[in-house]
């Protein structure tokens, strides 16, 4: 049994609005009268415009008309994707502008109450009181922190290692004697 996943995902693909960048780029399937042309906009126009002007050449005014018609079509939909595109782009660079205006109204506005801020006393933890430093060489007072391996290891003198033994070689097997060498069953 095949899962409805598949399905659902192409379904939910059909309904999501093309982008304008998509359909400059996309690639279509063009079924004309000479059969399937495929390509972007831009390379089916200009397949149809020279089947037109083969049409043309061949006296068929019917096919070069048709096949104009069809290259007008993808004209239509290249130029309503590049209006949308030039219309996105214009909106976009007026509010960058509308930004960059904000930004550079509230400049001054930002430096007065940096200059305002820096007339007042900041509260910087330099200013602030600062406890006593505590002499940690005196050990007669518990200073409450844990004592560390490294600390420890700093009070005791290291002792010196004693020299290691040399390993032993071990000693060649004797051989044994020829009777028992002798397996079981020759014995019995």
């Amino acid at each position: 049994m095949r899962s409805s996943n598949k399905r659902s995902r192409n379904k939910n693909n059909r309904n999501r609005p093309n982008s304008v960048g998509n359909v400059v780029n996309r690639v279509f399937d063009s079924s004309g009268p000479e059969g399937k042309v495929r390509g972007t906009p831009q390379q089916i126009i200009d397949k149809y415009n020279q089947l037109a002007r083969d049409a043309q050449l061949s006296n068929d005014r019917v096919n070069a008309e048709n096949f104009q018609q069809h290259a007008e079509h993808y004209m239509r939909l290249l130029s309503e994707a590049q209006r949308e595109q030039d219309a996105r782009r214009e909106q976009q660079e007026r509010e960058n502008r509308d930004r960059q205006t904000q930004r550079d109204n509230e400049r001054p506005q930002r430096q007065e109450q940096d200059n305002s801020n820096s007339a007042q006393p900041a509260n910087d933890p330099a200013d602030a009181p600062q406890p006593d430093v505590i002499d940690a060489s005196d050990s007669s007072t518990d200073s409450g922190l844990v004592d560390t391996p490294e600390a420890k290891a700093e009070e005791k003198p290291k002792k010196p290692r004693a020299p290691r033994k040399p390993r032993k070689k071990p000693e060649p097997k004797a051989e044994q004697p020829a009777a028992e060498q002798a397996t079981p069953d020759a014995a019995e």
